[in-house]
């Protein structure tokens, strides 16, 4: 039986995506940032880029939407904080976890396909 207000699953939320070229593309258009070094491949590579890299807000979105589902639903998130801190290239999976860190707090995590975080310092709080 559910506990009102208590996280979803008591040991782990989780969701895994990989990233494409189109919904990297559809996040610049839907977020207005065209900044060429998540659209064109040559001018990443231009600046240092291994290419195109995902947005960092693209990935942190996903990571509110695993912590909205662990907190039991998005009205009950309060706080969301992460680091940007690894690329994410068209073809990566990233996983994205909320585990429950005590009462009204979620610690989370985005690693890719070959365990390097991708985010970090990540946490949730949320109203129980």
């Amino acid at each position: 039986m559910p506990v009102p207000g208590a996280v979803r699953d008591s040991v782990l939320s989780e969701r895994s995506v990989r990233f494409t070229k189109e919904q990297i593309a559809a996040y610049a258009q839907a977020s207005g940032d065209h900044n060429p070094i998540h659209l064109d491949d040559d001018f990443a590579r231009s600046v240092g880029l291994p290419g195109l890299i995902a947005h960092g807000m693209l990935q942190m979105g996903l990571m509110g939407v695993v912590a909205a589902e662990a907190a039991g639903g998005p009205d009950k998130l309060t706080r969301l904080y992460c680091r940007f801190a690894g690329m994410v290239l068209p073809g990566d999976t990233v996983t994205f976890t909320a585990e429950p860190a005590g009462p009204g707090k979620l610690e989370l995590r985005a690693v890719n396909q070959m365990g390097e975080a991708v985010l970090t310092k990540s946490s949730a709080d949320f109203n129980q």
